[in-house]
């Protein structure tokens, strides 16, 4: 049961509705596996307003370390308007900005980047800095974006796709009074989608382990907001040793959740196919911004490059991109994977087999599409009662308490966010 009312987030968009089905999907499924455990679940409820601010958990962890807010934006990280059109460039890894600059040939200013973007067609830049490495996404509008052949192609995506790829026992729930207790999870994901759907599974009861490296970027309050209840631990992929150790992970996991651009782990040789083979019964829960087919099922995407990509800037903006008024694709979709996982450890349990779980951000983004449209009065909510304090390894955190009652067993993290790679790499 979803409570409250809608006005909680401003714009047209139903946002606060996306958040709290999408919360209520996963707690729904968390229900389902007290059942199997012969726990009664007792009634799932949502509260509209504590669902917006879990999509804007970031936001609040920030305004704890300055009262402006602070900003997850690097300087370069914008909209920009070219000859003909809008474009966007996200620059909040260092090697994305050089790929800014390398594309458009100018120096790292914003000033540079401005000047450069004005003298071309949205399209060009799009395509130059995506050449050089970088990632980018120009305007569309909604129209332009169903005739896009990526748009067509997302467009015949399942909005959580999950298919059996081999044979696997029939799953042994171990005894626990959570949902997922004795459900080991390999999650290498990063920035906000990924990490959330592994959030919500610690906040079930699995034992989470985030896998990181000490080479690869990060930022540092997406870390602290998203590693509620997990372990960290670093392991290099590039060696030969450090995959043979993820080898010897996944041979004892029950889920790997990652968010690698698609085709980045398969070029490592953990494809899809051999980890059936290694571990018959995972779960494969595979998360990209444009989705596994049609021409740019391999390219780079982040959430606000997917708004502007299909329409939802254009939309939200008219005469220039305007965001959500929170990282909705990025936790509507994280939610949903945990909903997706937790919904193939119930198959499992049923019917065994290895599963392969996939979402995409424009996936997401064509069911809010899907949802209709509000009055766009609205306003950010209060959310000071639904905050705690926490300490950490990184010291006192504030973080949004875990939306969506499930009476059976409600949701909590068993301690605050890690240190990134202060775990040992073992279960």
């Amino acid at each position: 049961m979803i409570t409250g009312s809608e006005s909680v987030l401003p714009g047209p968009f139903r946002v606060a509705r996306a958040a709290a089905l999408s919360i209520e999907a996963a707690t729904d499924a968390a229900g389902e596996l007290l059942r199997l455990r012969g726990i009664a679940p007792g009634e799932v409820t949502v509260d509209t307003r504590h669902a917006a601010a879990a999509f804007h958990s970031e936001a609040y962890l920030l305004k704890a370390f300055s009262p402006d807010g602070g900003d997850l934006w690097a300087p370069l990280s914008g909209n920009y308007q070219a000859r003909d059109g809008w474009v966007r460039l996200h620059c909040n890894y260092a090697h994305h900005a050089d790929a800014v600059c390398w594309g458009l040939g100018v120096p790292p200013t914003v000033e540079a980047v401005t000047a450069a973007v004005a003298k071309r067609s949205a399209h060009d830049v799009q395509e130059a800095v995506i050449a050089a490495g970088g990632a980018a996404a120009l305007m569309r509008s909604p129209e332009d974006w169903a005739a896009h052949p990526q748009g067509q192609a997302v467009g015949e995506l399942p909005l959580t796709g999950h298919d059996v790829i081999g044979d696997g026992p029939r799953r042994e729930l171990w005894e626990s009074d959570r949902p997922l207790g004795g459900i080991r999870v390999l999650d290498l994901t990063h920035v906000i989608a990924g990490p959330v759907a592994g959030r919500v599974l610690a906040a079930h009861g699995a034992n989470v382990l985030h896998l990181g490296a000490a080479h690869l970027p990060t930022v540092a309050p997406l870390v602290m907001d998203t590693g509620m209840g997990k372990k960290s631990a670093y392991l290099n992929l590039t060696t030969e040793a450090g995959r043979a150790k993820l080898w010897k992970m996944v041979a004892r996991a029950d889920v790997l959740l990652q968010s690698f651009r698609p085709g980045a782990l398969p070029r490592l040789g953990f494809t899809p196919e051999k980890l059936a083979a290694v571990r018959p019964g995972l779960i494969i829960a595979d998360l990209s911004a444009y989705g596994w087919t049609g021409p740019w099922a391999r390219r780079r995407g982040f959430d606000s490059l997917v708004q502007l990509a299909t329409g939802i800037a254009a939309e939200q903006g008219m005469d220039e991109p305007r965001p959500l008024p929170v990282q909705a694709l990025d936790h509507a979709t994280g939610w949903l994977a945990a909903a997706g996982i937790m919904e193939a450890v119930r198959a499992q349990v049923a019917e065994g087999g290895t599963r392969h779980v996939r979402l995409a951000l424009a996936r997401t983004a064509s069911w809010l599409d899907s949802l209709g449209r509000k009055d766009p009065a609205g306003e950010m909510p209060d959310a000071s009662d639904l905050l705690e304090k926490v300490d950490s390894q990184f010291g006192e955190l504030t973080r949004v308490k875990v939306p969506g009652e499930l009476p059976g067993g409600n949701p909590f993290w068993t301690h605050a966010s890690h240190l990134p790679g202060s775990d040992p790499l073992t279960w």
